[in-house]
């Protein structure tokens, strides 16, 4: 074979490889914003769940005025998740800023939890019609949550099986996808009961 044949050989690989490599950036780039922008629909419904919480509070705080201490609680864990939610949406998939907006949901969760619970002793709280607005609004956020998590850990699971399969997984790390997108999981519980109030 002669040195052209040879050569063209050579370069026709390469061109292969350099094809088939910038297939599976473009792959990986897709993925990923496919991920964040499942992210950015979690973003919303929490933004319009903590935006609800004080109202709630202040619906709350003309009948529970001995309960200062869980008021504070509440609006001490909201502040936590939103500052959680600003750091996840700046990194979506970032396994730090998704366990802190999980241990932010966590707590706000379980303090909402502890105010519904201490709201079903105050019978005129339970007919106001601020009270039940407010819980209708909530329950049907803690829906619209739960749908946009699925989404988006669906999105990350895609994303992290191309990531980590071969030949992508070569790739991945020269093109700066080298860390698995981490799942969004609350503590279904503690969300699931916060809502659930009968007014």
């Amino acid at each position: 074979m002669s040195p052209w044949g040879i050569l063209a050989i050579v370069l026709g690989v390469g061109l292969l490889v350099v094809f088939y490599g910038v297939g599976i950036y473009n792959r990986l780039v897709t993925l990923r914003n496919r991920l964040e922008n499942a992210f950015s629909q979690i973003e919303v419904q929490l933004k319009r769940r903590y935006d609800l919480i004080p109202n709630l509070v202040e619906t709350v705080k003309g009948y529970m005025k001995h309960e200062r201490e869980t008021l504070d609680a509440v609006i001490s864990a909201r502040t936590r998740a939103v500052s959680g939610l600003e750091k996840a949406a700046a990194k979506p998939g970032d396994p730090a800023a998704m366990q802190e907006l999980m241990g932010a949901e966590q707590a706000l969760s379980g303090t909402l939890g502890r105010l519904f619970a201490l709201a079903e002793a105050y019978p005129d709280l339970k007919a106001n019609q601020n009270m039940a607005q407010l819980t209708e609004e909530l329950t049907s956020t803690e829906n619209r949550v739960a749908f946009s998590r699925q989404a988006y850990n669906d999105s990350v699971t895609i994303y992290n099986t191309y990531r980590q399969t071969f030949p992508p997984n070569i790739f991945a790390n020269l093109f700066g996808h080298s860390e698995d997108a981490e799942l969004l999981e609350f503590d279904s519980q503690a969300i699931a009961e916060a809502p659930k109030v009968s007014f």
